[in-house]
């Protein structure tokens, strides 16, 4: 009996073994999803797409939704389970993070920096900033899953911000050299 209950036990520690594979699998399917999305976008907005002819930039952006559509289709949830506790630390931390974001466009330098306290929050080594204390205890109440995702989402977020910044500054020194070019064209007709 005790052989057989060991046997069956066995078995079960490497079944065990392979769910967590197959989690940890379809988690990176999940991520990768997102990092395309992200990919494609990026591509979309990015400096050069606003340098190319009309009918490239067309046919880019016809590709690239193409891409987009079709990696949308692909769903892969792996869900977490949370206890009560852990499922209101994640609605809190959730709502936390949407109230930032949809303050974005009032005020971008300020949703940044408390952004940056939010992700600060999440490190384990000693973060660069300030740290949102509340903000911190609330995602230490979340399943680990959840924290990592947390995580994830305000990389992704800072991430976007950075790359706004980058292509606003692009197209304000472009549109400077433009003015600049066409001031000096004018002054040199009147020359």
């Amino acid at each position: 009996m005790a052989d057989r209950s060991s046997r069956l036990l066995e078995s079960l520690d490497q079944l065990e073994l392979r769910v967590e594979a197959l989690r940890e699998a379809a988690t990176a399917v999940e991520q990768e999803k997102e990092i395309l999305l992200e990919m494609i976008h990026s591509i979309q907005n990015s400096q050069d797409m606003r340098q190319i002819s009309d009918g490239e930039r067309e046919e880019l952006n016809l590709t690239a939704n193409r891409l987009m559509g079709r990696t949308l289709t692909v769903e892969v949830s792996v869900e977490t389970i949370r206890n009560p506790q852990q499922q209101e630390s994640l609605k809190h931390a959730t709502r936390i993070i949407d109230e930032v974001v949809n303050k974005f466009l009032d005020d971008l330098g300020n949703a940044k920096n408390h952004l940056m306290s939010l992700y600060s929050a999440c490190l384990s080594e000693v973060p660069p900033g300030p740290v949102d204390q509340k903000f911190q205890s609330i995602v230490i109440g979340c399943a680990l899953e959840d924290q990592k995702k947390i995580k994830r989402r305000l990389e992704t977020l800072l991430r976007n911000i950075e790359n706004s910044d980058k292509a606003i500054k692009l197209l304000e020194h472009s549109k400077g050299a433009g003015s600049k070019t066409l001031q000096q064209n004018a002054e040199s007709k009147f020359k």
